[in-house]
């Protein structure tokens, strides 16, 4: 009997997850449509077309965040117009030689630039509009347009002074970078009306500064010496919503932060981290007793996304858990469940979107570099004093961690047998683990290291066997998956895994055996390569 469905199933994704749902108040379906000189002024058409011709850039990519791809054709044309009108080189021809692609739709977070979409036209430049996380990028240069939004001037200026009446007050003015333009003028004026230890912030490229991305000026605009500013006996008034992270970041870092809406609907507040804090905590405590850990890859563009891969790797396999690398390019609960065997995972991705704020409808917690170094110590170790982090900008690089892992690992050879009889004692006389939110007692909380002694021990039996001291059959190549038998775990290529051990014991279904009987085995050929505009095909190299 057939039986259809009257609703999708469970792990199918969710619609609303196709795209990101942004509300802009300033364009909405109500408001007129723009003209074309407040396009010019707000996307700065006249600064990017001269930054691509002195740039010598022909492909250029346009990369709009969800909300603001309705205005792409129209700045396409505008673009081409401004480009048309500035004089060429001397040797160019007279034709026009750029060509200009909208990136319809990122692989990852809108805030990170998409060098994986714009690789697909080989683009020379990706133009980033909207709000950015500005981490240094790996491949292709960018050129960043924040946008320029209206801002209030003399209600922003009233919301200060009710806020601050004292005019000795420390406070740093700061705001969104799609906001960034009105800091200076605001600053100026509050400083004429007495606020003496007024300062404020200017946009630079450096996610791990004490502000991310700012440094601090004075309201004249000149550089102020950051080792003369306690941030801990000032204010914050921000100016717009900041993203979750930068709240998270600065709560050990400033004394208070009171967030100034744009726009009616957002409602003004003095922030308080503590509650927000107080959740990450116990999502981290759940992975201090996982066994296996994935990594999540939520960026292909920042530069040091490789390094830091290496280095949770490196972390997990010395705190004796088992881990295992996934990409799947925007996150959702649906994606994540097909990875059951998985306790929990760790973002890698920029300082913004790392952090995975509504995580109510994900099946394992999803924390951030940071938060999985807390984790990884030990429960007489982990003392969390406030300080947040959320991407990999300051995870400490592969190299040094993997040296120090092959080393504890030599050093774990050359003891030899004299020292497993001590290892195997001090495994059995551990103190047992609880899950600390829970209570219940783990006992899979570190399976690489007791795999680890069990994958020595199989070897040494093959090594006997081969050598003809055990008489039994040699073990098999290292290519194939060996399952061992009760009570041994599962091993691909000569170390243990988890994730096979999952398969064989925990899996209903565990796909095809070798007891299947079908077709004979075809010879296998090599496939296409390459990116999707244009393929590589088989040895030959034939682009299709």
């Amino acid at each position: 009997m057939t039986v259809e469905l009257s609703a999708p199933p469970v792990l199918s994704t969710p619609a609303e997850h196709v795209f990101e749902q942004t509300i802009v108040p300033e364009s909405d379906g109500s408001s007129p449509p723009r003209t074309d000189d407040e396009l010019r002024d707000l996307y700065e058409i006249p600064r990017t077309a001269r930054e691509v011709r002195e740039g010598g850039w022909k492909r250029i990519a346009l990369q709009f965040p969800d909300n603001m791809l309705r205005d792409g054709p129209r700045v396409v044309e505008l673009l081409r117009a401004e480009l048309d009108s500035l004089p060429r080189p001397e040797d160019s021809s007279p034709t026009p030689s750029e060509r200009i692609y909208i990136l319809a739709d990122t692989s990852y977070s809108a805030c990170c630039v998409d060098e994986i979409a714009a690789e697909h036209v080989n683009a020379d430049v990706v133009v980033h509009y909207g709000r950015a996380c500005l981490s240094p990028t790996e491949r292709l240069p960018v050129i960043y347009v924040f946008t320029h939004h209206a801002l209030d001037h003399d209600e922003t200026l009233a919301a200060f002074e009710k806020e601050y009446p004292d005019k000795e007050s420390r406070v740093v003015l700061m705001a969104d970078v799609t906001y960034q333009s009105h800091v200076p003028a605001l600053a100026s004026e509050l400083h004429s009306r007495g606020y003496a230890n007024l300062v404020s912030t200017a946009i630079i490229h450096d996610p791990t500064g004490r502000i991310p991305n700012r440094k601090l000026v004075t309201p004249q605009g000149a550089d102020v010496d950051a080792s003369t500013i306690d941030l801990k006996s000032h204010a914050i008034f921000h100016i717009s919503t900041p993203p979750t992270a930068l709240l998270l970041a600065l709560s050990s870092r400033v004394q208070s932060l009171h967030i100034h809406p744009t726009s009616s609907s957002q409602p003004s507040s003095s922030f308080s981290t503590a509650r927000l804090l107080g959740r990450r905590y116990a999502r981290l405590l759940t992975l201090a007793s996982a066994g296996v850990i994935g990594i999540l890859v939520n960026t292909l563009s920042v530069a040091n996304y490789r390094a830091s891969v290496d280095s949770l790797r490196a972390r997990i396999a010395a705190a004796g858990k088992k881990s295992y690398t996934v990409v799947v390019g925007k996150l959702n609960p649906a994606k994540l469940a097909n990875f059951a065997e998985v306790d929990g995972w760790v973002v890698v991705g920029c300082w913004e979107s790392a952090l995975v704020e509504d995580d109510a409808g994900y099946f394992r917690p999803v924390v951030t570099p940071f938060e999985l170094g807390v984790a990884l110590m030990g429960d007489e170790k982990r003392v969390w004093s406030g300080e947040w982090w959320g991407g990999i900008e300051e995870v400490v690089g592969g190299e040094r961690l993997l040296k120090g892992e092959e080393e504890e690992e030599k050093d774990d050879g050359q003891e030899g047998n004299e020292g497993s009889e001590d290892d195997d004692s001090e495994e059995e006389s551990a103190p047992p683990e609880f899950d600390l939110r829970t209570g219940k007692l783990v006992s899979n909380s570190r399976p690489m290291r007791t795999g680890r002694k069990k994958a020595a021990t199989a070897t040494a039996a093959a090594n006997e066997a081969e050598n003809g001291e055990g008489g039994g059959k040699a073990a098999p190549a290292g290519g194939a998956l060996t399952l061992r038998g009760k009570g041994e775990l599962a091993m691909v290529n000569g170390v243990v895994s988890p994730g096979a051990e999952y398969l064989r014991t925990q899996r209903t279904w565990q796909g095809l055996g070798s007891d299947y009987v079908g077709e004979a085995s075809t010879v296998i050929e090599e496939g296409r390569s390459g990116v999707a505009r244009g393929y590589t095909v088989g040895e030959d190299g034939e682009r299709r």
